[in-house]
């Protein structure tokens, strides 16, 4: 392709973002069609497949960022020596809750589970994982809660779309399977 000299600018791109970087505003800044960007990022996931690389490019949140490979996470998190944290049950609920109701109110997330959500509520929204949306029309005018993009990028979703049917969610419909 053409614009092959353009890989390693990308490549650039991506590592000093850290973040996910939309396909437009990384055409933008090199200055070529979006499109363009699409395929050079399938040529660059294709030559970073092979064994011996430890990176690859992910589709995530709305863009695309550079990651380790999954299989080389144990060797990352030594050098890290991050120490895990990970989701409550409670909090793992009420994401899940907010991710598939949103927009929704505390009041209805409480509703669904059946208690309280304050405290659950405010480690979310300490992780960054939902954020205030808006208020509800409604008496008091609660606040609505959604996602996040961060939400997206921890666990590896596109968008919303991605997430999956709540129908296929079900135990009923999983012991069909």
């Amino acid at each position: 392709m053409f614009y092959r000299h353009l890989q390693g600018p990308i490549e650039a791109l991506l590592f000093a973002s850290g973040l996910p970087l939309p396909a437009d505003k990384i055409a933008g800044l090199l200055q070529i069609q979006t499109e363009h960007v699409h395929i050079l990022i399938a040529e660059m996931v294709n030559s970073m497949a092979v064994e011996e690389r430890g990176l690859t490019i992910v589709e995530v949140a709305g863009g695309y960022q550079l990651c380790t490979k999954p299989v080389l996470s144990d060797i990352v998190s030594k050098l890290a020596d991050v120490q895990d944290s990970k989701l409550s049950t409670a909090a793992l609920e009420t994401l899940a809750i907010v991710a598939f109701k949103q927009p929704v109110t505390k009041q209805e997330v409480e509703s669904i589970r059946g208690v309280k959500a304050d405290r659950v509520i405010n480690t979310l929204l300490e992780r960054m994982l939902i954020k205030e949306i808006g208020r509800k029309e409604a008496i008091g005018r609660p606040i609505l809660y959604g996602t996040t993009n961060e939400f997206l990028q921890c666990f590896g979703l596109k968008n919303l779309d991605d997430l999956p049917a709540i129908a296929n969610l079900l135990p009923e419909n999983r012991s069909a399977e």
